[in-house]
């Protein structure tokens, strides 16, 4: 699979490869890899959402805000 790049996202990869002192394959193979890992844990994450959903399992707004603050200030 071939997949075209910009000169500046090349450039900017070739950058990004020498500092972490692998190759621009290896770099763009894990960030696949990451996207994929992290795709497949929000599909799961909604399909399990839904199966609550369907089960009569909600929560209340207030404690869903309480839950989007608390990840909000763990991921800065």
């Amino acid at each position: 699979m071939e997949i075209p790049f910009t000169p500046e996202q090349e450039s900017r990869l070739n950058q990004i490869a020498r500092e972490e002192g692998i190759t621009v394959a290896r770099l763009v193979q894990n960030a696949v890899d990451t996207r994929i890992e992290s795709d497949t844990h929000f599909r799961e994450s909604v399909r399990k959402g839904i199966r609550q959903a369907e089960q009569g399992l909600f929560i209340e707004e207030n404690e869903m805000d309480a839950r989007i603050a608390q990840y909000a200030e763990f991921n800065q």
